[in-house]
């Protein structure tokens, strides 16, 4: 008992001497919190990649990435919940419209383009929007799925009232079937950089339709970052250092995509692939910030666009201002 009341007074006395050395102040360091809108992928990879290769140490942030749970991404960055967060345009402008609009605003796109579209396999014979009718499409229920595909549908002449329309099981590609009737489906909604690579490494051979072929008003952004004004209001200066670390980092995936999607791999996917994740990286590195100056910058258009749609098919009862949805204030 002696012995562990010395080391313990021993203990204070060493503890109150390093309270004194310059050497031991608290760190400046700023915790920044990063919530993803799904399980990391390639979309993601920028982040990772900042990360991993000490851009966000750097600037002096602290960053954790974490992923949604069971909330959206969206009303958590609204609520405060995160600082930065991976949404969509269409969820921004749901957010901005609705009878009680959140507080956020688009600070860059993760891909210029819209890199996702319809998906069935060859053997399906969908060769056109047109091809939909008699078909089941599985999908996830959101407002604007159904306002697409009806629109896409009506565009080319086909019945919309023709297609099955039914909930996803989650088994994407692997679960379509190349025959119509009750329990099968044949049509799907997925990101080329991600399903349709991995379905065609599988050995698929698949009908991919991109929706920015469609209507020129269906290529908005997708993925997004997203933060909350009273963020960009009163710490402009800790959003700045963030964004110059996560574009430094989507700047090395695009000059670098095979090492990148190893980080990728090393820091968030071990147990997926590394093949398909360097082919994944590939065909995304290319698509970040093609046809733009630089990644992450945004146009008016691309979100008037969008929203003109959104309007026109019912999903928002009053149209916004691109301004108003967007900032390229962050990354110039």
């Amino acid at each position: 008992m002696q012995k562990l009341g010395v080391a313990a007074a021993l203990s204070l006395v060493l503890t109150g001497c390093g309270s004194e050395n310059p050497d031991a102040q608290a760190s400046d360091t700023t915790s920044v919190t990063l919530m993803l809108d799904y399980t990391p992928n390639t979309n993601h990879t920028g982040f990772y990649v900042a990360q991993h290769n000490g851009y966000y140490e750097a600037e002096g942030l602290d960053v954790e990435i974490i992923e949604p749970g069971d909330n959206a991404t969206t009303s958590m960055v609204a609520a405060g919940k995160a600082d930065f967060g991976v949404s969509y345009q269409e969820d921004v402008t749901y957010a901005l419209t609705s009878e009680d609009p959140l507080p956020i605003k688009t600070i860059a796109a993760i891909v210029q383009h819209n890199t996702s579209g319809f998906v069935a396999l060859e053997s399906m014979g969908i060769d056109s929007v047109k091809d939909f009718e008699g078909k089941t499409y599985a999908g996830w229920g959101a407002p604007s799925e159904e306002a697409v595909i009806h629109a896409v549908m009506n565009e080319a002449g086909a019945d919309f009232d023709k297609l099955t329309i039914v909930g996803a099981d989650g088994s994407g590609i692997a679960g379509l079937s190349d025959t119509t009737g009750p329990n099968k489906v044949n049509l799907g909604w997925e990101f080329y950089g991600w399903a349709v690579i991995q379905a065609q490494q599988a050995g698929y051979k698949v009908k991919y339709i991109p929706l920015s072929e469609l209507d020129e008003r269906l290529d908005y952004y997708t993925p997004v970052i997203i933060a909350n004004d009273e963020t960009l209001e009163n710490d402009p200066e800790m959003v700045k250092k963030f964004m110059a670390a996560t574009k430094k980092g989507y700047e090395y995936a695009i000059e670098h995509p095979q090492e990148a999607a190893k980080i990728l791999h090393e820091d968030a996917l071990p147990d997926t692939d590394l093949s398909f994740l360097e082919a994944s990286q590939q065909y995304l590195s290319a698509e970040y910030a093609r046809d733009a100056k630089s990644w992450g910058l945004m146009k008016d258009s691309v979100w008037n666009n969008y929203t003109d749609f959104m309007y026109e098919c019912g999903l928002i009862d009053h149209k916004i201002e691109a301004r108003d949805q967007y900032t390229n204030a962050f990354v110039q």
